[in-house]
């Protein structure tokens, strides 16, 4: 199967916002040096946050999986989530050092661009990092959808890219999970298509700097209708997802003695509810989706589906 000139140019558009992500990351690294475990925590919170929420998301599209015959589907999901004003700040842990007054909120890695310094009680102050003004977190990542055996299909992610250049040495994301059709085994007039399934997720950047996982179970509900040559679905879903992510980083500088730093750090587990539409032409899927959640957000997603013998 020749692949259409256009999938090139969005798998290209989509290696180009992950390395733009990893560029935003690498200075993220630099403002870390000033923080020990439980500034550096309070800090990038809303980083693990937005991350998990974006990998969790733009997995499931619909929710029919036909019984019989062949499809492969290349996919490019582009997912967003949105921070809120309460993710902006962070309340400063000065440690065993005596401050002047009560400890300070600062900004965390999306709050404001405006660093400063804590007054103590005896010098030299303590230094907090700015942050990057960041509304919202957006990946794009290729995925590949195949399916069907018994009315069960198998979603794949991969994406791996030599980050070098930006010194953060490599990239990459894999992940797989499996989808079933639950209304196959209902009475043949159920009016809906279900489906359920579950997708893991493996993200690493740099050496040693992000290290995380995801996860996610849900179930799908949707309808199908044609529209002459188009198939338009309607749907909603429910999921529990989970993320993880440990980073390493180096504390101090030239000056200071060098201590690493390692975070263990997990967004709030939890459920979300999801609605979207779906649009089949020919070989092309359109689907546009938000999600409601821990973490608020959308995705966006473009296919492009080989079917054999499948049902549309």
């Amino acid at each position: 199967m020749r692949v259409p000139i256009r999938t090139w140019i969005v798998l290209a558009c989509a290696a180009a916002m992950l390395l733009v992500a990893a560029s935003a990351t690498a200075q993220i690294e630099d403002q870390l040096d000033d923080y020990t475990e439980a500034n550096g925590e309070g800090y990038l919170q809303p980083l693990a946050d937005g991350i998990g929420a974006d990998l969790n998301s733009g997995i499931w599209r619909g929710a029919y999986v036909p019984k019989e015959g062949f499809y492969i589907a290349l996919e490019i999901p582009l997912v967003a989530t949105f921070f809120g004003d309460d993710q902006r700040t962070f309340t400063y842990d000065p440690g065993d050092v005596e401050i002047v007054g009560d400890a300070p909120s600062v900004p965390t890695v999306v709050g404001d661009t405006e660093g400063g310094t804590v007054p103590t009680v005896v010098p030299p102050e303590l230094v907090f990092a700015p942050g990057f003004n960041i509304n919202s977190f957006a990946l794009a990542v290729p995925q590949l959808r195949i399916g069907t055996f018994q009315g069960t299909e198998a979603v794949v992610r991969y994406i791996a890219l030599d980050a070098g250049d930006i010194e953060l040495g490599n990239m990459s994301l894999m992940g797989f999970g499996v989808r079933h059709s639950v209304s196959q085994w209902m009475d043949p007039d159920f009016p809906v298509d279900i489906a359920a399934g579950f997708f893991w997720q493996k993200f690493e950047l740099g050496e040693d700097l992000i290290d995380a996982q995801a996860m996610t179970f849900g179930v799908q509900v949707g309808k199908r209708f044609p529209q002459g040559m188009a198939i338009i679905e309607p749907y909603a879903g429910l999921s529990y997802d989970t993320f993880k992510m440990d980073v390493s980083y180096d504390f101090g500088d030239e000056e200071r003695t060098t201590e690493t730093i390692d975070l263990e750090m997990e967004s709030e587990a939890g459920v979300k509810f999801t609605v979207g539409l779906k649009a089949q032409v020919g070989f092309m899927d359109l689907n546009g989706e938000y999600n409601f959640g821990q973490q608020n957000g959308f995705a966006l997603g473009l296919g492009f589906a080989f079917r054999h013998k499948a049902d549309n």
